[in-house]
C-alpha cells in the first residue's frame, strides 16, 4: 500500500520522551520547508466519532467545521500517521490545511511537534505531557481562541482556523462602538 501521508526524507519515527512514538529530524531542515502533509479521507465529524476514533484512536486533522482528513482501516492508520506530537514550545506549523512547515530553523535530533491550538476546534480539555518551559499544563480544543497564542502563530495556523480567527477579528471590529466626533466648528 502507498503511504497516504509525506514524511520528508529528513524525518524519522522513534521513541518520543512526550508521548509514544514521535517524528524527528534526521538532518537539519530549514524554516518554512515541508516536513509533513497528511493524508486519508475526508470524513464528517459523526463518521469520526461513531467509527474512526473508537477503533483507531485520534488519527484526523480537522480542515472544517464537519470535515476532517484521516484513515478509515486499520491497515491505513499507519501509514496516514505523522507521529507530530503536541508541544508548547513547537517547531511546526500549518501551510493550508494538511501540510505541516518548519516555522523556525530546526536541528538533526529535535522532536518535531506541533501546538495543537494551530489545528482543533473541538470540545476537549487535557493534561500536556509537553514539558516545555512555557507548558500550558492544560489543552483546550478552543486553545486557537487565546489572544497570545493567535499572535505567537500568525501564519501558521491550518487554513480553516485562520478563516475562523480572520472573522472573529472581523466581527470583534464591526461590535466596536463608533465614537465619530464633529471635527467642523460653527
Amino acid at each position: 500500500m502507498l503511504p497516504l501521508s509525506y514524511l520528508s526524507p529528513k524525518t524519522e519515527v522513534r521513541e518520543s520522551k512526550i508521548h509514544g512514538r514521535g517524528l524527528f529530524a534526521t538532518a537539519d531542515i530549514a524554516k518554512n520547508k515541508i516536513v509533513a502533509v497528511k493524508g486519508g479521507h475526508i470524513i464528517n465529524r459523526k463518521t469520526l466519532r461513531e467509527q474512526i476514533t473508537p477503533h483507531l484512536g485520534p488519527v484526523e486533522i480537522q480542515i472544517d467545521n464537519d470535515l476532517f482528513i484521516a484513515p478509515t482501516t486499520q491497515e491505513e492508520r499507519e501509514s496516514s500517521m505523522l507521529y507530530s506530537n503536541h508541544s508548547c514550545n513547537p517547531n511546526l506549523g500549518m501551510r493550508g490545511e494538511i501540510t505541516f512547515v518548519a516555522m523556525r530553523d530546526i536541528r538533526a535530533g529535535e522532536e518535531l511537534t506541533h501546538d495543537w491550538a494551530t489545528t482543533d476546534d473541538d470540545d476537549y480539555s487535557v493534561q500536556c505531557q509537553c514539558g516545555a518551559p512555557n507548558c500550558r499544563q492544560i489543552l483546550t480544543g478552543k486553545d486557537w481562541q487565546r489572544a497570545d497564542l493567535q499572535k505567537r502563530y500568525a501564519g501558521y495556523f491550518s487554513a480553516y482556523l485562520a478563516r475562523k480567527i480572520a472573522t472573529r477579528c472581523h466581527s470583534e471590529r464591526s461590535e466596536e462602538p463608533h465614537n465619530r466626533s464633529n471635527d467642523h466648528t460653527e
